[in-house]
């Protein structure tokens, strides 16, 4: 989603706003903007498309100031143009949000009855306009802050300016994230601590419903009731060097590539390699006395999170709900006494997973979250953190969170099982040893990846392709779609492979390519029976199975292209069949000349519903 920087100093700050913006730039983002306090004054620059966008109109008119807020807008209300750019305002206040204002539209017309235009199409202007209300009615900043904050509904992070400010930022929190920071005679305002890591490793969380002034020395906090309050300062071990694309044309290519050493990271986290055990921190989730396990996250997480359902099952006999986050908040699910629940998350701020552990966690159930960024929302509300350690995932389609997100849950799923007595010691070392060969079968499949460059060129034309998988490939069959969606905007679904005949098979023809994930485990053979009940009818299969299992499906009408993928333990096979069909939406991706690293409409952190 949006992100937002904030700076108050003594010397000049527009060049650190965009350095600062541009560490966000992985969220996703269709335009910019920064404003800063000149002599007590509010001057702004706005600019669609990218930073350098902004950045050439900031060499041709250079903004001073020594107070500033900065933004990067991912279009919700309005298209993305330069007047629905943030910040919003005008000679008086200059407004940065990230989130949504639910009840923008009645707040908005009870200003237009008072004769307040807009320029906007946006719900955010609707911030700037009730604070210049306020400030006409004779509030002070302070209090126009206030008593603006007290009128919106929804999910907001804010970042605010006041004319005759000039050593003072507002700010606030709720639903958002927002982290303030503290540096030598100088403070500052993030999106998250990634974004501040080049001026400061001193990170203070803005709680639900926090608002905070910040001048260049000190630092005031204030609950929802306006009660002043304290929050802990952490050392944030976020790096300030900007993450790299090093030898890669893009992120996504290089976050493919470090898949086996962070998988490795993650995994000597959970195993004792010499023991052959899973070793999990102190959580509070005793999985011996759990009566049902929910699971839940969004897009890429949640079928991390459903593969992980077949592992729970399997491993630990635990009976596993599992919804998507969204669905699951509103449902209101009758949670019972003795269940648990894992929330799933790479950035540990997604809105809607965020929303249902907070139910979860209300309705008396001890929640885990499972997050790449420890120190998040999610991170810092459950009752047991599960870190994935897969370092910055810069492109917007993930890949290594992903990966490591299933090397964490199937360390869980082995420790619940050996909780319940359903995995001898024996067994226990056994998987572990699976799961440790997995970064070097990695390896194996990374260094073939350029076969699917060619692979990549047979899917570029086509208009609809279709997954298919079993078991713990059926979810592995929606992610392959997903990521097709996501970066090469071919239309693409993803189908156990059993439900073929009971409709997706009328959408068989020459012109659909078929990509079928086939390890070599007990639906090995229904599944290739499956491909061709397809190429009997026109289809034209892609096949990812061993060599074995290549030689065993071969019929006299030819594929449209295969990949010999490396022997593994069956039950783990979604960790290494994700490389290949990770490399082929990327190489598609890359031959239609897509927005690979930022695709079009998409944000890697989504902290609105």
């Amino acid at each position: 989603m949006c992100g937002i920087v904030g700076i108050v100093s003594d010397h000049g700050v527009a060049s650190r706003l965009v350095e600062g913006l541009r560490r966000l730039e992985y969220r996703g983002y269709d335009s910019a903007g920064i404003a800063t306090l000149i002599d007590g004054e509010i001057h702004r620059k706005r600019a669609v498309g990218k930073l350098s966008a902004l950045e050439t109109k900031l060499e041709a008119e250079p903004l001073a100031g020594t107070t500033g807020i900065g933004h990067t807008r991912w279009a919700t209300h309005g298209k993305p143009t330069e007047k629905n750019a943030h910040p919003h305002g005008g000679a008086k206040v200059a407004v940065v949000h990230n989130g949504i204002i639910e009840n923008f539209s009645p707040l908005r017309n009870d200003l237009k009855d008072k004769g307040v235009t807009f320029e906007s199409e946006t719900d955010s202007e609707v911030i700037a306009r009730l604070l210049e209300d306020e400030l006409a009615q004779g509030s002070d900043p302070m209090r126009a802050f206030r008593e603006v904050l007290a009128k919106l509904e929804g999910a907001f992070a804010l970042g605010v300016l006041f004319a005759g400010e000039p050593d003072a930022i507002f700010c606030a929190r709720k639903g958002s994230p927002l982290a303030l920071g503290k540096g030598e005679g100088e403070m500052f305002i993030g999106s998250d601590a990634l974004a501040l890591a080049p001026f400061t490793n001193r990170i203070t969380y803005l709680e639900e419903g926090d608002w905070a002034v910040l001048s260049r020395e000190t630092v005031a906090i204030f609950d929802g009731a306006g009660t002043p309050v304290e929050r802990e300062e952490t050392i944030s071990d976020a790096s300030a060097a900007l993450v790299g694309k090093g030898r890669h044309r893009h992120f996504m290519a290089k976050e493919i590539e470090e898949q086996p050493e962070v998988v490795a990271h993650t995994l000597t986290t959970y195993l004792n390699p010499s023991e052959g055990t899973v070793n999990l921190p102190e959580t509070g989730i005793d999985f011996s006395n759990i009566s049902r396990l929910t699971i839940s996250a969004c897009g890429t997480a949640y079928l991390a999170g459903l593969i992980s359902k077949y592992w729970f099952e399997t491993l630990a006999r635990l009976p596993v709900e599992i919804d998507i986050a969204s669905e699951l908040r509103y449902r209101d699910v009758p949670y019972q006494k003795g269940e648990a629940a894992l929330f799933v998350s790479q950035s540990g701020e997604t809105a809607d997973t965020l929303a249902a552990m907070r139910h979860a966690a209300e309705a008396g159930v001890t929640v885990g979250a499972v997050v790449n960024v420890t120190q998040s929302t999610m991170a810092r509300e459950a009752d047991a953190v599960f870190p994935i350690k897969a370092g910055p995932e810069i492109g917007v389609a993930s890949t290594k969170a992903f990966t490591c997100q299933l090397a964490t849950l199937a360390c869980l799923a082995i420790a619940a099982g050996r909780a319940r007595g359903y995995v001898t010691p024996e067994r226990e070392a056994e998987l572990c040893e699976s799961l440790l060969k997995l970064p070097r079968l990695m390896n194996d499949v990374l260094a073939h990846a350029e076969e699917f460059d060619r692979l990549g060129t047979l899917l570029q034309p086509a208009r609809d392709v279709l997954y298919l998988g079993r078991g713990v490939s059926f979810p592995m069959a929606l992610e392959g779609a997903l990521k097709l969606k996501e970066i090469s905007y071919i239309h693409a679904e993803g189908y156990a492979a059993g439900e073929l005949k009971h409709g997706p098979i009328a959408l068989v023809d020459e012109h659909v390519p078929v990509i079928v994930i086939a390890p070599r485990d007990a639906h090995f053979e229904k599944t290739v029976s499956n491909m061709h009940e397809v190429m009997a009818r026109g289809g034209k299969c892609l096949l990812l199975a061993t060599e074995k299992g290549l030689e065993a499906a071969k019929t006299d009408e030819p594929l449209l292209g295969s990949f010999a993928m490396p022997d593994v333990d069956p039950l783990f096979s979604p960790l290494i069949y994700a490389l290949p069909i990770q490399l082929l939406a990327y190489h598609t991706a890359v031959h239609k000349g897509t927005d690979v690293d930022q695709p079009r409409n998409l944000a890697k952190s989504v902290t609105v519903e």
